[in-house]
């Protein structure tokens, strides 16, 4: 075990070994917004207005570099994740640092539409390609993996790394590492090396070099809150917790309040322990790099008694606006905000809606956002035993979008364009991991739909989703997740590819996903944000799970009432 001395840790800058510290006492559930649903537009739209190197994407929540057209030649850097961990992301955009950032929700992913705008207009900007650069965690992972594949098919040329920096935890689960805020000197990083004419591969080889070797550590005094939420866990007045993440994840032990000394000396103890398979690989004598950082609500007071022999080095030149010592300068009269580049052209949608299929499949959809409007504050309960407890919101953003998509007109009459036109509309509104997730189901499930819309095509376009779910999620049955509903659907609709088959075969696919989800209490989760919840914490069921079975179970209340 090491515990160097802090002046033992900046006598000397070794770019290689990096250590970070998160720190911070989390604001209460009392929040200074306009509105729950408006409050990451309005903070990003703030940033802008306060900041002349930064513009807005017309239509997207996206911020870019206002100066994007002298980039022509160079890679371009774009980051993001979900808002609520400020000045993270758009406060690092400028020169040796993000060409820009695509925000979600608070907590929640951001959209791949948005994500994908960002892309083109960089590449509109005639930059020679772009790196994504993504923390750890299922939603950002595929929705940044998504917004690439999608690019690359238009020939535009994206990189992806994935940053997982977390030194909290003494096993390794399945998920990886969390992505925390090593992620910030990952943006440095590749800063420096863009704005000195690194290419895309050598910049893409360097920087999945440097993050081998960082990691973070956090400690919390107390629990965050999502804007119109509880607070996402309780800590006692007496009690720091160590390991937290970012979204109010459990760590891995709590403690006694104790001095500051104390409190780093633990911190340097457990990140630096060989008995730790997330460690971070320093011995004694070894020079790093450190980088003290404000978890959510720590005074500058405090993080000066942390920093405390902290001395700064010389840096390479950036304009990002939090990162120290930018100049000031006027922002009067000028541009904010740039308009987004015209989307590829899409094929027109030629079948002919209406007739009984459509009217079903309206009755239907009706009875599915019914559904789980009144699941969201259930899904949010259970929701909050894993994390930020915005299931049921995020559903019920996925319903209320179904609902305004049904009132422009009716859905189309093809069960391959409907499932397509759905996972387009999910991808974009729904947000979070759930949103990727049903997106990338949707979209799969479409494919066998194409040709055949019998029973055996039904059962095939459910083995292609589920398929489809794995390969990007990383899940598999057993997982303590919404697949787990999914996947014991899927098993009993084997049935209608024989002879025979029935509606019947359906209701026994509804029960066995309900008994998956209510299954899912007694899993110790394999993947996800729940899977760094100790198990003894999580005994209500999975709500991503719960969701999905009260999907099916709505789809087929629907069509019994119809053979009535």
């Amino acid at each position: 075990m090491i515990r160097p001395k802090w002046n033992q840790l900046w006598s000397q800058v070794d770019p290689v070994t990096c250590w970070l510290c998160d720190l911070g006492q989390s604001h209460t559930s009392k929040k200074l917004v306009n509105s729950v649903a408006g409050c990451a537009d309005d903070a990003l739209a703030g940033l802008v207005a306060c900041n002349p190197n930064l513009q807005l994407l017309q239509g997207h929540r996206v911020a870019l570099r206002s100066d994007l057209d002298s980039l022509k030649g160079q890679v371009a850097l774009l980051s993001g994740g979900g808002s609520g961990h400020e000045p993270a992301h758009a406060g690092f955009i400028g020169k040796g640092m993000l060409t820009g950032v695509i925000a979600g929700a608070v907590f929640t992913s951001p959209a791949v539409g948005s994500i994908l705008a960002a892309i083109r207009a960089v590449a509109q900007a005639g930059t020679v390609g772009t790196l994504l650069i993504v923390k750890n965690y299922t939603g950002d992972r595929l929705n940044f993996g998504l917004a690439r594949e999608q690019a690359r098919a238009e020939g535009i040329p994206v990189e992806m790394v994935v940053i997982g920096d977390d030194s909290a935890f003494t096993v390794l689960k399945k998920a990886g590492r969390r992505g925390l805020c090593g992620t910030v000197l990952i943006h440095k990083v590749a800063g420096a090396l863009a704005e000195a004419g690194a290419g895309l591969e050598e910049i893409t080889d360097r920087v999945s070099e440097v993050a081998k070797a960082v990691g973070t550590l956090g400690v919390s005094l107390s629990s965050c809150s999502v804007p119109g939420s509880k607070p996402t866990f309780e800590l006692s007045a007496d009690e720091v917790e160590l390991g937290l993440g970012i979204h109010g994840e459990a760590g891995v032990h709590r403690i006694k309040m104790a001095t500051a000394d104390e409190i780093v000396a633990l911190m340097l103890d457990h990140m630096t322990s060989s008995s730790n398979v997330s460690h971070v690989p320093v011995r004694s004598g070894s020079s790093v790099v450190l980088m003290v950082n404000n978890l959510g609500g720590l005074s500058f007071l405090e993080l000066g008694i942390v920093a405390d022999a902290a001395v700064r080095s010389l840096d390479a030149e950036t304009t990002a606006s939090a990162w120290p010592n930018v100049a000031k300068v006027s922002v009067t009269g000028r541009k904010r905000s740039r308009a987004a580049p015209a989307k590829p052209l899409e094929a027109s949608d030629s079948t002919a809606a209406g007739g009984a299929a459509s009217k079903q499949m309206v009755l239907v959809l009706e009875r599915v956002c019914a559904t789980l409007l009144g699941l969201e504050e259930r899904l949010n309960a259970l929701d909050r035993a894993a994390g930020d407890g915005d299931c049921g919101t995020t559903h019920s953003c996925a319903a209320r979008a179904i609902q305004g998509w049904l009132k422009e007109g009716p859905p189309p009459a093809s069960p391959a364009q409907l499932l397509s036109k759905l996972a387009l509309l999910l991808l974009e509104k729904m947000g979070g991991s759930s949103g990727a997730l049903y997106g990338l189901f949707l979209t799969a499930a479409a494919q066998p739909l194409k040709a055949k819309t019998d029973l055996p095509a039904w059962s095939a376009a459910m083995d292609a989703g589920l398929e489809a779910m794995q390969k990007y999620g990383k899940a598999a049955p057993g997982d303590r997740t919404m697949l787990d509903s999914l996947w014991a659907a899927g098993q009993e609709l084997q049935a209608w590819k024989s002879p025979g088959a029935n509606l019947q075969i359906l209701s026994k696919a509804v029960k066995s996903a309900e008994a998956a989800a209510e299954a899912t209490r007694n899993m110790e989760a394999g993947a996800g944000r729940a899977s760094y919840i100790s198990s003894a914490r999580l005994d209500q069921p999975d709500p991503g799970a719960v969701a999905a079975a009260a999907i099916l179970r709505a789809i087929l209340e629907v069509l019994q009432s119809q053979e009535a």
